[in-house]
């Protein structure tokens, strides 16, 4: 019937039986290449985010000689991207939800490869934070709209996977990152210049492979362009398949509203966004940009061969990750990662272990991390309808960046302070509070449509 249908691992299809003449909804409708090559696209945009991230940690590491960099610069530089994405998630990708997703998903690979290549001339601390800083606004706008467009083209049994698939590749793409900088930091002179200009090659790659998709049916059909919505609709997925059953509003009530996310009706889904995606992501940005520096305080020796085996388990974890998410519910999921990682951490900080336990146990907390950031793309586009969804995801991805940005500037400030294991209980604080938050006033979205709120 769709010859361009094909299987995902997801929930099993419910057995209806089709006619000729019987249309399917958007929301149910199989699987097929267009919806996986929508996911690529954006998946792509969330590997160069996870390399441009991942080169930093090592970059700076080895170039804190060259341009002089203290605690204070390294810190600086460290959370400068996660700065950026604050102000992009929150200022700039709202504009989707006014002016179109694709309008905002295409340009940010092209800023990023530009931006990639800057950093290789850099002379001064203060240039490399302006581009780090650039670098941050492009990625605001890329990590809000990307799962905003998977998450309103996907199929309500297969929008798990592909959401997740975004988590995936970004966790590929950091741990390539952390590889390629060690294997470049033995090999040749002023490693760290070419560690950040490799970012500019996937950039520019997936910049290319996006000017293939459309902008998302489901937005379209919000702003009353059912005609446009149509003709998508009808080329990548047959005439039979309705268009989308979204709420159709006046023009001048689509711009993003602040004051709509924070209202009776949707501030607890906002909160519950915020609170997930904070909790979650200061540890992960405190431990995984500095590992080298965590395990050497750790009495590692070996601390970047530690760092590899580190990002080795979060690429096992994220993968975990997309086979679990449609195995057990979003709140199952939540809880989960946030106790156990939690765990993990008040482990580590309370029994000194020789080196081998150590890794092993900083690996587990990589691979319950990776795995349980899996959820971060998936749920956060669920909690809001099509006119504010990107607003929401900004919203909650800017609140995020605070946090990480603090933790990944202050995590140096804090270890020469007060030492490492006082430095991962605050962490493991942060994640047992995310869990209590979630598990009193998270909701539940598995298996609803995108518009079910």
């Amino acid at each position: 019937m769709y010859s361009n249908e094909i299987s995902l691992p997801c929930e099993p299809a419910p057995n209806v039986k089709q006619t000729a003449t019987q249309s399917v909804a958007y929301d149910a409708a199989p699987a097929t290449r267009f919806h996986l090559l929508v996911a690529i696209a954006a998946a792509g945009g969330q590997f160069a985010d996870g390399y441009v991230l991942g080169t930093i940690g090592i970059a700076l590491s080895l170039a804190t000689d060259s341009l002089h960099l203290g605690a204070a610069w390294l810190g600086a530089l460290g959370g400068a991207s996660l700065a950026g994405i604050f102000i992009g998630s929150l200022f700039l990708a709202p504009l989707a939800d006014r002016f179109g997703r694709r309008p905002l998903m295409i340009p940010t690979m092209a800023v990023f490869a530009v931006i990639s290549v800057a950093q290789f001339f850099v002379t001064a601390p203060w240039q490399l934070f302006v581009l780090r800083l650039l670098l941050g606004l492009a990625l605001g706008i890329d990590y809000v709209v990307c799962c905003t467009v998977v998450a309103e083209f996907s199929p309500t049994r297969s929008r798990g996977r592909l959401l997740t698939l975004l988590v995936f590749t970004w966790t590929v793409g950091y741990t390539i990152a952390f590889i390629l900088g060690t294997l470049l930091a033995s090999n040749i002179a002023d490693a760290w210049r070419w560690i950040l200009i490799s970012s500019a090659v996937p950039s520019a790659i997936v910049f290319l492979f996006r000017l293939a998709i459309p902008e998302s049916p489901t937005w379209l059909m919000q702003r009353g362009r059912t005609a446009d919505a149509r003709r998508i609709v009808t080329r990548h997925f047959g005439e039979r398949v309705d268009l989308p059953a979204v709420l159709s509003t006046p023009s001048q009530s689509t711009r993003a509203s602040w004051a709509e996310l924070f209202s009776t009706r949707y501030r607890r889904r906002t909160l519950v966004g915020a609170v997930f995606y904070t909790a979650q992501v200061i540890p992960y940005f405190a431990v995984s940009t500095f590992i080298p520096i965590v395990l050497s305080a750790l009495g590692i020796s070996s601390a970047y061969l530690g760092g590899v085996v580190f990002n080795t388990f979060m690429l096992i974890g994220a993968g975990f990750g997309l086979w679990v998410i449609d195995k057990i519910t979003r709140r199952q999921f939540l809880l989960t990662g946030f106790y156990f990682t939690g765990a993990i951490l008040l482990f580590i900080a309370f029994v000194r272990l020789e080196p081998l336990p150590t890794v092993i146990a900083v690996a587990m907390f990589a691979f319950v991390m990776a795995a349980s950031t899996s959820l971060i793309y998936t749920y956060l586009p669920e909690l809001f309808p099509t006119r504010l969804r990107a607003s929401g995801v900004g919203v909650g991805t800017a609140i995020s960046r605070v946090g990480a940005a603090m933790s990944t500037f202050l995590l140096p400030a804090c270890m020469e302070l007060w030492g490492i294991r006082a430095t991962l209980l605050v962490c493991a604080g942060v994640l047992l509070i995310g869990g209590v938050a979630c598990q009193a006033f998270a909701p539940e979205t598995r298996g609803r449509s995108i518009e079910d709120v």
